[in-house]
């Protein structure tokens, strides 16, 4: 019997991570999401590829949805450019491999033949474990509503 329970508390251990095992998948998530934040600003490819997940959907308030390689090219052709981006109010709750971070996302823009601009934002991002790393699965944002 005291074998038993040893193995179930073992197991249960197992099933469920520790708080400060979800402690720092948080904390990893806090920096994989300020890394794509930065990828963003920089149009990097090359850390926009490594931050996101081949099977990203990528949903923006008009409504359109992008995959990875179309969200990609936007960003790094200048379709989309973002001369500024301030992040507030953000939460990251963690369930095992995936977390859902949510914020409020507030730019400055200058699209490729558009007038700069400005956005507020509410996202909705999805940060898949991926072979040791956090990457971003799915991205949706909302329009704020207006006061």
């Amino acid at each position: 019997m005291k074998k038993l329970l040893l193995l179930l508390c073992v197991l249960s251990g197992m099933a469920f991570p520790s708080l400060s095992q979800q402690k720092n998948a948080g904390t990893e998530v806090a920096q994989a999401a300020g890394l794509f934040r930065l990828a963003m600003l920089k149009a990097d490819q090359g850390s926009l590829e490594a931050l996101t997940s081949e099977k990203l959907s990528y949903g923006h308030s008009s409504g359109l949805v992008e995959d990875r390689p179309t969200c990609i090219a936007s960003i790094v052709s200048g379709r989309s450019k973002f001369l500024t981006i301030n992040i507030s109010e953000q939460t990251i709750d963690v369930a095992g491999e995936t977390a859902i971070v949510r914020h409020t996302f507030q730019a400055e823009t200058h699209d490729l033949g558009k007038d700069p601009g400005t956005i507020s934002l509410k996202i909705l991002q999805i940060w898949h474990k991926d072979a040791g790393r956090w990457k971003l699965l799915a991205r949706q944002a909302v329009k704020l509503p207006k006061t």
